[in-house]
């Protein structure tokens, strides 16, 4: 059992693993080599640099705590205690070799030791170590931002001991909610050794036809089931002196081409390295974005690539889009073309030398670099038919692994395997996948926009399918009927959850309901509105337990399903917020009614305290549209419950809320409606008095300013004196309020400049 782990080395790397750790709730000591004045200064500076970095390296600035500093001539012995030490130092086998030296008579018997080495052998690492060292080493290879980026490259030797690589593994999925993927003992692993060749073929191909750096970027996104940071950008994120490295590492270790055109190499002499230094393939100028011309390395304005193929065939699903994709006219399609060819080629002839089975290969590309689909699932749509013609296209052999193939990689639940068998997918014990349960049947209720599906042991799933799970009037027609269906069933309970890779849900349908505003449909509105809030409403009162699973973007509505549960588990990577001020409204299914229960619940205990504390936390957070940037943080500010779970790993976040209605449905009761206290006119007065200072500094507009006073008068409770009020007396005046607002010219221009941008607008 790990309880407590040692970092040495507070790079970025090593500092980045420190924070996640720490994120997970485990001590963790972080050490570096000594400074000249302060012994602590680089594992000192680590800390900080972890602290202040963008995306957040730690799910809460608070858990820093955690993270004990020292160096490595002083504090060694600080490891002692340690379960697990993570070697994340200079890439160089000497100085590791020396370390693993100095540990070998220090550690407990038990402690498991790992290196986060790139791409060093771990046979080499090994050298002059006894053979109970060598039983509990191994290669763990976490990809940079360690919190963000799914993937964890196991590379166990051949002594190390099983129990070990099993322990690393648990401990990696789920305590830090890593892919864990099984790698060779081979040169950059898996997922750097495919990943960094596509980013050479890319942009030497770019040269070859004829192509622009934005050009590139704009086929080798999203189109392909990339990342929006496509080829280039993601060079200027990593850095491109961090690309020369391992170009260079690979070829010297491999003895292959991964060679970069010159012109690259002249941006990393003159410091171009990207992101950290200002300029790279981009750079930015005066809130302008520029990209540079190979030719002259000077920088000029974006061009859109403006091609009617793209636009026809952008939305349609990866396995669609890409065989269209290669079909793209002239330079566009030839440069896919070839791509893929080359790609898919090293592919299928390093698999076997990289990896233990195919579906790792797809797993680390997926979790690795972020691919919607790995490179084997990419042939199958492509199909394997026009696989052989590319290749034989542009005079690339046929390898052994295709010519195994009979028709797919992947078909009916089992994958091609090394040896030329189809071998059962694995199943990951504490995972279901809600793809696999609608292949096997088990939907029980579906629609256009949402489908009730069959978790199994009495428990049902409620699945939003619209753009980014908006909510409308599909999802709650579909909601309610799930609901009486649970119950006429005698279900246990229900999820509400799904696998979205971005979002849980981005909010109520806001071009519906701008839509209606515009044609003066407000008896509809006021109807939809209520109909929101009585969905919201159900989930609190349902005779059986509902468990929301949200993730990433839970915004607007997706936030105020999530209030209303009887238990929340959510994903670590919450982002979760009230978000409405920001198109001009306020959350009117629940959110503010909510928001001010919980907060005046909290000071109840508390008779000193001041009530219109709770109003005022309520206003600030609806008012700010404040959202969190973790479960954690979320937890801090109210959206989620001290009850409420936290799953660090996504795979496993339906089965941990499914296991939550098992716990609560034996014994469960649904709560009873409960009164709120409202202040009336004192705290109105207080808030309005708020809002106006706001003003007269010009830190909001006069519409701002009439938002806030909504906010302001649903959180009192409207006028009057202070009282008792039920739950739908705020309802009613959140719907009053909301409609009030869509009624405006200027919250409506909100609505639609976000509809069209995705970014707010302040008039």
């Amino acid at each position: 059992m790990i309880k407590k782990v040692g970092v040495v080395g507070a790079g970025t790397m090593g500092s980045g693993i420190a924070a996640l750790v720490a994120s997970a709730g485990v001590p963790v000591v972080l050490l570096d080599i000594p400074g000249k004045e302060d012994r602590n200064e680089y594992a000192k500076k680590g800390l900080e640099r972890a602290l202040k970095a963008k995306p957040a390296a730690f799910m809460d600035a608070d858990l820093a705590r955690y993270v004990e500093i020292g160096n490595t001539e002083d504090h060694l012995e600080k490891l002692k205690d340690c379960d697990w030490v993570v070697e994340a130092i200079i890439e160089k086998p000497e100085p590791k070799q020396a370390l693993y030296a100095r540990l070998e008579g220090l550690l407990k018997p038990t402690a498991i030791v790992s290196s986060n080495t790139s791409g060093i052998p771990m046979k080499i690492l090994l050298e002059g170590r006894s053979e109970a060292f060598r039983k509990r080493f191994l290669g763990t290879h976490f990809f940079n931002p360690p919190r963000y980026l799914h993937l964890l490259e196991l590379i166990p030797t051949p002594e190390t001991d099983p129990r070990v690589l099993a322990e690393i593994r648990r401990f990696g999925e789920r305590i830090l909610g890593k892919g864990t993927v099984l790698a060779k003992d081979s040169p950059g692993f898996i997922a750097n050794r495919l990943g960094v060749y596509g980013m050479v073929q890319a942009v030497r191909l770019m040269e070859k036809h004829g192509l622009t750096i934005d050009e590139v970027d704009a086929l080798t996104g999203p189109l392909l089931g990339r990342p929006n940071s496509a080829t280039f950008r993601t060079a200027d994120l990593t850095g491109l002196d961090v690309l020369k490295l391992v170009t260079e590492e690979l070829a010297h270790a491999t003895g292959e081409d991964f060679a970069l055109p010159a012109w690259v190499l002249r941006l990393v002499e003159e410091g171009r390295l990207g992101e950290k230094t200002g300029a790279g393939f981009y750079k930015r100028v005066n809130g302008e974005i520029l990209v540079l011309d190979p030719r002259t390395l000077d920088y000029v304005p974006r061009a859109k690539l403006d091609l009617p193929e793209l636009g026809a065939i952008r939305d349609l699903p990866l396995s669609e889009r890409l065989p269209k994709a290669l079909e793209l006219p002239g330079k566009y399609g030839a440069f896919l073309q070839e791509l893929f060819a080359r790609t898919a080629h090293y592919t299928l002839e390093k698999a076997p030398e990289i990896a233990y089975d195919l579906v790792s290969v797809d797993q680390a590309l997926e979790w690795g670099f972020g691919w919607e689909a790995g490179p084997f699932k990419n042939m199958d749509a492509v199909g394997l038919a026009r696989v052989r013609d590319l290749l034989g296209a542009h005079g690339l052999s046929v390898p052994e692994l295709l010519e195994k193939a009979d028709g797919a990689f992947y078909k009916n639940g089992a994958f091609l395997g090394f040896d030329g068998a189809y071998h059962p997918l694995p199943k990951r014990e504490g995972v279901i996948s809600l793809k696999a349960l609608k292949s096997e049947g088990k939907t029980l209720l579906e629609g256009k926009e949402a489908a009730l599906l069959d978790l199994g042991d009495g428990v049902a799933l409620l699945e939003f399918r619209t753009k980014m799970n908006a909510i409308g009037e599909g999802v709650i027609r579909m909601l309610q009927k799930s609901l009486e269906y649970v119950e006429e069933k005698g279900y246990l309970g229900l999820v509400i959850g799904n696998e979205d890779p971005r979002a849980f849900s981005a909010g109520a349908n806001l071009a519906l309901i701008l839509s209606l505003a515009q044609e003066g449909d407000w008896d509809e509105l006021s109807l939809a509105v209520r109909q929101f809030q009585k969905a919201s409403m159900s989930l609190r009162y349902s005779p059986f337990p509902v468990v929301v699973a949200p993730f990433g973007l839970t915004l607007g509505g997706g936030a105020e399903f999530t209030l209303h549960a009887d238990k929340v588990q959510a994903h670590a990577e919450l982002y979760m917020g009230l978000v409405e001020a920001g198109v001009g409204l306020l959350p009117a299914g629940g959110g503010t009614k909510e928001m001010l229960l919980r907060f005046t619940k909290e000071l109840a205990p508390y008779e000193e305290a001041d009530p219109f504390e709770a109003v005022k936390r309520a206003f600030n957070l609806i008012a700010m549209a404040r959202t969190s940037t973790s479960a954690l943080e979320a937890r801090k500010m109210g959206f989620l419950r001290d009850r409420d779970g936290i799953s660090m790993n996504r795979d496993f976040l339906i089965a941990d809320a499914k296991r939550r209605v098992l716990e609560l449905a034996p014994d469960y009761r649904p709560p009873l409606p409960p009164t709120i206290r409202v202040l009336g006119s004192e705290a109105l007065g207080n808030l309005r008095y708020a809002v106006w200072a706001f003003r007269e500094a010009g830190e909001i507009t006069d519409h701002d300013m009439k938002i806030g006073l909504e906010i302001a008068y649903v959180l009192s409770g409207g006028e009057g004196p202070a009282r008792e009020v039920s739950e739908w007396d705020l309802l009613d005046l959140e719907r009053e309020a909301f409609l009030k607002l869509l009624g405006t010219r200027k919250t409506q221009e909100r609505i639609a400049y976000t509809l069209k941008t995705g970014k707010p607008l302040r008039n």
